[in-house]
């Protein structure tokens, strides 16, 4: 089995750790098809007009008009886009992007908590005018033009966050800080997945109780905070199955379990399926 392709910022067009391009052009002529593979950097789409499919961290979902996809660095999809798509792409790293006055990117941290969101024709126009001062500053490259970069994303990204959000003028502190801390959470646990994965263990990284984190997940998600841990470790060991070629005992042992036969039971009851006969099915 081939490893699943890496895209690295040094193997691309990237100039400065950001880049935005038009849609319109790869698409003219013919269908834009990208086949599985993850980054090392920040991918974000945004369709205005088209058709095709997009499928991120095994699931999927339809392209559609006014649509932004937020990929993450880690996470594994692939792409197709119909020819006449119209929109942006933008990719850059998080060490581009670092709000200022927020230096623990927490507006990046918000905005790429959804794959995918759909957005009003108002939102994305006005989106899509900050989209064509970046497009344009960035070809013109006139002085402190990533300055006039960075402000345009703050103002999208700050948008997208309270699209994400479904806006509701009533909510509460306590949904607020509910929502923070699991915003935090997962955060956490795409970082932390490998070594720790007991509940008690983020409730401390997060300074909160055990209690408080499974009530919180359980309030915004329907889920404890164990089931989200389980669909975490699920997660990775799919894009490691998927993504590498190392052996089943490998893949158990770079998420923390010395056991490989209790890996593979646990992998079974989660998804159906042993770890092998997943990765054969994936192809």
């Amino acid at each position: 089995m081939k490893n699943i392709p890496v895209r690295h910022i040094k193997d691309s067009f990237f100039e400065d750790r950001f880049s935005i391009r038009a849609i319109d052009p790869m698409v003219a002529k013919e269908d834009l098809m990208h086949a599985l593979h993850r980054h090392d950097f920040y991918f974000v789409l945004f369709i205005k007009n088209g058709v095709g499919e997009h499928e991120i961290d095994f699931i999927k979902y339809d392209v559609d008009n006014y649509s932004v996809f937020f990929i993450r660095p880690g996470q594994v999809h692939q792409l197709k886009l119909e020819k006449g798509t119209t929109g942006f792409m933008l990719q850059f790293t998080s060490d581009f992007y670092a709000p200022r006055e927020n230096p623990a990117n927490v507006v990046l941290r918000k905005v790429s908590n959804k794959s995918h969101c759909h957005l009003s024709t108002e939102s994305f126009e006005k989106i899509e005018l900050l989209l064509q001062v970046i497009f344009q500053e960035f070809s013109q490259k006139q002085e402190r033009y990533k300055e006039v970069l960075k402000a345009s994303l703050d103002i999208i990204f700050i948008e997208l966050v309270r699209q994400n959000r479904n806006p509701n003028k009533n909510a509460s502190e306590a949904k607020l800080y509910a929502q923070e801390r699991l915003e935090e959470l997962q955060d956490l646990l795409e970082k932390n997945i490998h070594t720790k994965k007991q509940v008690s263990e983020y409730a401390e990284m997060l300074s909160i109780t055990p209690y408080q984190l499974n009530a919180i997940t359980k309030a915004l998600l329907q889920k404890t905070g164990s089931e989200l841990i389980t669909e975490h470790i699920i997660l990775e060991a799919k894009r490691m199955l998927i993504g590498t070629a190392n052996q089943v005992n490998q893949t158990a042992n770079m998420l923390g379990y010395d056991d490989p036969s209790y890996f593979i039971r646990f992998f079974k009851k989660q998804t159906g399926l042993t770890p092998e006969a997943f990765r054969q099915n994936f192809k």
